[in-house]
């Protein structure tokens, strides 16, 4: 890794810890809530508006490879799409599922700040 990679990298681990922090419900996915390009990151879009989601941020990984590849990293979660709760990792689009399925994914969502 050359000192620009590490730079990329700790300003990538900087933007996304703020992205995670400065929104109480944050989607790390591929396309936007619109228009998702992968069929997890749409399912995840799917789960959260059937959550009554009104307040979620949205991030495309693929406008920005420093997240793309940070993101991986900052949850130590090797896929993409990542949710992120009151600025802590959730899971990716099979966990949302099974919370959802559970109803452990609309108590989290609904839980006061």
């Amino acid at each position: 890794m050359t000192d620009t990679d590490t730079t990329i990298t700790a300003d990538a681990q900087q933007r996304i810890d703020q992205l995670v922090k400065g929104h109480r419900v944050v989607l790390f996915m591929k396309g936007s809530a619109q228009f998702p390009m992968c069929g997890f990151s749409g399912r995840a879009i799917q789960i959260l508006k059937a959550c009554g989601v009104s307040d979620l941020s949205t991030v495309n990984v693929l406008e920005d490879n420093g997240i793309r590849q940070g993101i991986k990293d900052y949850a130590n979660w090797p896929t993409i799409p990542q949710l992120y709760v009151k600025g802590e990792f959730v899971g990716g689009s099979d966990i949302m599922m099974e919370m959802y399925q559970a109803g452990e994914l609309q108590a989290l969502l609904s839980a006061p700040q």
